[in-house]
């Protein structure tokens, strides 16, 4: 027995069923589907056609179930018989062809399934180990370009900007440095810095060369004020005339409180030069970490005070 002749056996059952309906018009066309009645059918159709029984119990083995195995030969010959062939050798000689075409299209279609599973299985390896490859560990660091020096101890925010996706955020440790691993060739991100300009980064990446320097603008206007916050001056008045000179009239300035007084505080550009210019035992200095600008003058301030632990 090979999968050849279980396929000619198949094409057998046809035949029957075929025969079948020529007397019995209304019989289900799938054989395994055979039950009760039309079995009782088929056995007179076999006792009357070639004088031959079998049971009902091997109808259910054989010709219901697809895993029964091929009948013995003397009752291949008596159903090739009823199906109008000579005997099981003249049947299986005369479908030979299309049992064949049948054995050759099942491991087609084996082959069919499985090429396609395979490329994408080896395809998703390649992708993998191709990410694995070129996947690599940067190390951006944060430059005042004026000084050149390194921006440590200070709150540097980045937000990385991808097609189609949420900014990811970053902090910067205290050594002015942030570590992003990528496998693109080139990266957009957005840098805040308090007493720096807000700018858009867009840095081409070289694999060889993971460390990767960026040069930040001093906010010369909101370095003024932290240095006015933090100093001893007597000149009082020039201080409020060079203040008085770089804020806009109209200067939205805001104070976010600490962790007991939670809250935001609103100045008017009046309120925030006096604060800053009147001796106060408490006013250590302030940090500032927003600035905008419009005609040439400070618009918007937001700012930390620091205060004297007592």
């Amino acid at each position: 027995m090979n999968d050849r002749d279980l396929l000619t056996f198949g094409i057998l059952k046809q035949k029957i069923v075929e025969r079948m309906l020529q007397s019995y018009p209304g019989i289900n066309p799938s054989i395994s589907q055979w039950k009760g009645q039309e079995i009782v059918d088929f056995q007179e159709e076999l006792l009357q056609k070639v004088n031959a029984h079998i049971s009902e119990k091997w109808f259910y083995m054989h010709m219901k179930s697809e895993n029964g195995g091929l009948p013995r030969i003397d009752i291949l010959n008596i159903l090739s018989r009823y199906a109008g062939y000579a005997n099981w050798d003249d049947f299986r000689f005369k479908h030979a062809a299309n049992s064949t075409r049948l054995h050759s299209l099942k491991h087609a279609n084996r082959y069919f399934y499985f090429v396609p599973v395979a490329a994408l299985i080896l395809s998703g390896l390649f992708f993998l180990l191709f990410k694995l490859l070129n996947t690599k560990e940067y190390r951006f660091t944060f430059y005042d370009a004026d000084t050149g020096n390194a921006i440590t101890n200070s709150l540097i925010k980045v937000s990385m900007l991808r097609d189609n996706e949420s900014p990811v955020n970053y902090l910067c440790g205290t050594d002015g440095s942030f570590v992003v691993k990528t496998g693109r060739a080139s990266l957009r991100f957005v840098v805040e810095a308090p007493c720096y300009h807000t700018d858009t980064i867009v840095r081409l990446l070289d694999k060889f060369n993971p460390q990767e320097s960026v040069t930040l603008r001093p906010d010369n206007y909101a370095l003024m004020i932290q240095y006015f916050s933090a100093s001893r001056v007597t000149d009082w008045q020039r201080r409020r005339d060079q203040l008085n000179g770089i804020i806009s009239d109209n200067a939205m300035i805001y104070q976010v409180n600490g962790k007991e007084t939670l809250g935001v505080e609103l100045y008017n550009k009046g309120e925030f030069i006096n604060k800053l210019t009147l001796p106060s035992a408490s006013l250590q200095g302030i940090e500032i970490f927003d600035t905008r600008y419009e005609a040439g003058k400070i618009s918007l301030i937001r700012f930390r005070q620091k205060e004297v632990k007592p």
